[in-house]
């Protein structure tokens, strides 16, 4: 391939990069199988860039056409990528309960909105990326989950995802079908947000009693029926008064002094916490992602792995006081 067709295929497939990772994070459910999908996408294009027709495809089609089918074959025999919650076991209510990591279990990961450089699309802000959304997508089988993403969030025609996944029309809208009433109810993504300024003003008000470990502080914040789940640990719990008992068991065991920072994932409000250990360091304890709704927060998907702390590129120790 000549110098001049390869500036060509960067220009014109690379402008369409950052997208492609957001959509194979979708299908995929994680942020490191995504960027090597993405990664195998650019190659196989850039193999086939000499007999690339634009007459039949727009470049963007035809890179969503080698992604989602590149993803589909990776998912292929896979089990789905799940949060705590959608394990089908109960909530817990002993805060004491020993918090043993499942490594064996395929975690969802969040998304890091800063890590990279284009801001995010119209449609990522409207709440496609939401972890809630996510997360009940995987439940789908995954030619359902691609379907509904290149239609209801990407908004492709049926006729333009019958060909990009070599079907028919009625079989996309059959699939479609069955997957809008597989993902009907079955995640909070459905629920109203507040602006921005009042979940902004929740976090930074929640950031400031975790740091003060003001247990009572911190529940006031939340809603009646909030979440905490914590992956890798298959545990999580349900309502202000087990939250609150397991916010006293970490203060307990890890101490209080500790210091958060504000970031985003998901599109959603997020922190990471920093804990003080004995020789006076704070360390990377988690990466917290908050669910705010107008009656306050909803759910906290508490990340300790630290693989999703490395994709957030997160200093390993807080400098300063």
């Amino acid at each position: 391939m000549s110098v001049a067709v390869d500036d060509d295929f960067q220009v014109r497939a690379g402008r369409h990069r950052h997208e492609l990772l957001v959509h194979c994070y979708r299908l995929l459910g994680s942020v490191h199988e995504a960027e090597d999908l993405v990664q195998e996408t650019m190659v196989r294009a850039w193999r086939a860039w000499g007999g690339y027709d634009e007459r039949r495809a727009s470049v963007r089609t035809w890179l969503y056409k080698i992604a989602t089918n590149a993803c589909l074959s990776a998912l292929r025999g896979r089990t789905h990528r799940a949060l705590p919650s959608g394990l089908g076991t109960a909530p817990n209510d002993d805060p004491y309960a020993q918090l043993v990591p499942s490594l064996d279990v395929p975690w969802l990961e969040p998304f890091p909105d800063n890590r990279f450089a284009d801001p995010l699309s119209h449609v990522e802000r409207q709440g496609s990326l939401r972890l809630a959304l996510v997360a009940a997508m995987q439940l789908l089988p995954p030619r359902q989950r691609a379907v509904l993403i290149l239609r209801d969030v990407l908004e492709f025609s049926a006729a333009e995802v019958a060909e990009l996944l070599d079907t028919s029309v009625s079989a996309v809208n059959s699939a479609l079908q069955r997957a809008r009433v597989g993902l009907a109810g079955a995640a909070e993504h459905e629920v109203a947000e507040p602006d921005d300024s009042t979940a902004r003003d929740a976090i930074d008000r929640y950031i400031k009693a975790f740091e003060a470990a003001d247990v009572p502080a911190l529940v006031a914040l939340l809603t009646g029926d909030v979440v905490m789940e914590m992956p890798p640990v298959p545990l999580w719990y349900r309502g202000r008064d087990d939250y609150a008992r397991f916010m006293h068991r970490v203060y307990e065991l890890r101490g209080t002094d500790w210091r958060m920072l504000p970031i985003t994932a998901n599109a959603q409000p997020a922190a990471v916490a920093y804990c003080r250990h004995a020789d006076g360091v704070y360390r990377t304890h988690s990466l917290q992602v908050f669910t705010v709704t107008p009656a306050g927060i909803a759910h906290n998907v508490v990340f300790a792995d630290p693989r999703v702390f490395a994709v957030f590129e997160l200093p390993p120790v807080l400098s300063g006081p």
